[in-house]
């Protein structure tokens, strides 16, 4: 099968240092796929709901501090290992290997955060790279803002739900039977409930025996449930659609793509680094998403921790640097000796001169 996701930078890419443009006056429909219009009824009515149930934590009754810190610390377990790290750079893109039990793990995880299973999410983000603000992007903001950031979710895509669309996009990921179980039933939205229940069941069980009051118990479990599953769930939504759209919109650009990607500091930080996505468009299978020492990469330091301790291997590093400014001049040999040293190492390793990891 030949993947849509390069291993290398893009072919058409060329290093540039380009400030904030303006975007492209040409607008695009929507891809045919999706045309005449139909709403997806199970995407539609989950991400009301979910956004409803979220909007319960402006109750004061709902709020506790023990849910405010389950929803902050979700949003590095279950974005950060389970979409960012996972579903994204290990899944779809390759660019580092963990042991299976732990990639399960991460992917079980980002399961948790309701964005669809790992195959589907893996098909679709391939199928953004290679139609990449074309019409037959998925979210291109080529058709709106709307519809790139969360109005494409409400449409069908009759390409989405067909065999061809795995086998091309996906058949690397669905060889794998864990992966292929959610896919069978549901079970990706199932274990998401699962997920949920225990939040509550944890927080009742905890509040009920704490104080001896049932109604305490359901008001605890209640609070962890909306903050640390519904509120998370939203707010990681939101950073994965903003990356389709406000990174496609606006921003400063390090390479020429010929797309729209962008580099946007504020997505950078609230999605773990996901926010640099011209770098990332310009080396798609890199794990390292800032490629500048100052574009800061939550993920790409959590694969460097993980390096270092042994359970990440093959970690593909940037193959392009963008043009030097003067603060980055005085950082740039550091990187190139760090990437010199660790290409000797892999050549060691490959050579059969080091013991591999």
């Amino acid at each position: 099968m030949i993947l849509p996701d390069p291993i290398g930078p893009r072919p058409d890419c060329a290093v540039a240092q380009v400030e904030i443009e303006p975007l492209s006056g040409n607008r695009l429909a929507t891809p045919a796929e999706t045309q005449p219009l139909k709403i997806a009824w199970g995407h539609a009515i989950s991400i009301v709901a979910v956004h409803l149930l979220a909007l319960l934590a402006l109750l004061p009754w709902l709020f506790s501090w023990t849910g405010l810190i389950l929803a902050i610390a979700g949003f590095f377990v279950y974005g950060l290992l389970g979409i960012n790290l996972c579903y994204h750079r290990i899944l779809t893109h390759r660019g580092v290997t963990l042991p299976k039990w732990l990639e399960h793990t991460f992917a079980t995880l980002g399961v948790c955060c309701l964005q669809d299973s790992p195959a589907r999410w893996v098909a679709v983000h391939r199928m953004h790279h290679q139609h990449s603000d074309e019409q037959s992007d998925p979210h291109t903001p080529l058709v709106h803002f709307l519809w790139s950031h969360i109005g494409w979710l409400f449409v069908e895509h009759r390409q989405h739900s067909r065999y061809f669309f795995y086998e091309h996009y996906a058949r690397d990921i669905l060889r794998d039977p864990f992966y292929l179980r959610f896919e069978k039933n549901l079970f990706w939205l199932w274990t998401y409930v699962i997920h949920a229940a225990l939040y509550f069941l944890a927080g009742l069980a905890i509040g009920w025996w704490s104080t001896g009051e049932a109604l305490a118990g359901v008001q605890f479990g209640a609070s962890l449930l909306v903050w640390g599953v519904f509120v998370r769930t939203v707010v990681e939504w939101h950073n994965t659609w903003a990356v389709n759209s406000v990174t496609h919109l606006w921003g400063y650009r390090n390479y020429e793509t010929g797309d729209d990607s962008r580099n946007h500091w504020l997505v950078a930080l609230t999605a773990h680094g996901e926010g640099w996505h011209n770098n990332h468009h310009a080396d798609q299978r890199s794990a390292r998403h800032g490629h500048r020492w100052w574009e800061y990469d939550l993920t790409w330091l959590t694969i460097r921790l993980l390096e270092i301790v042994g359970l990440a291997t093959h970690v593909a590093r940037p193959r392009l640097a963008p043009v030097a400014t003067a603060a980055s001049r005085l950082v740039q040999p550091l990187l190139d000796l760090q990437a010199q040293s660790s290409a000797e190492l892999e050549a060691d390793r490959l050579s059969g001169k080091t013991p591999a990891l």
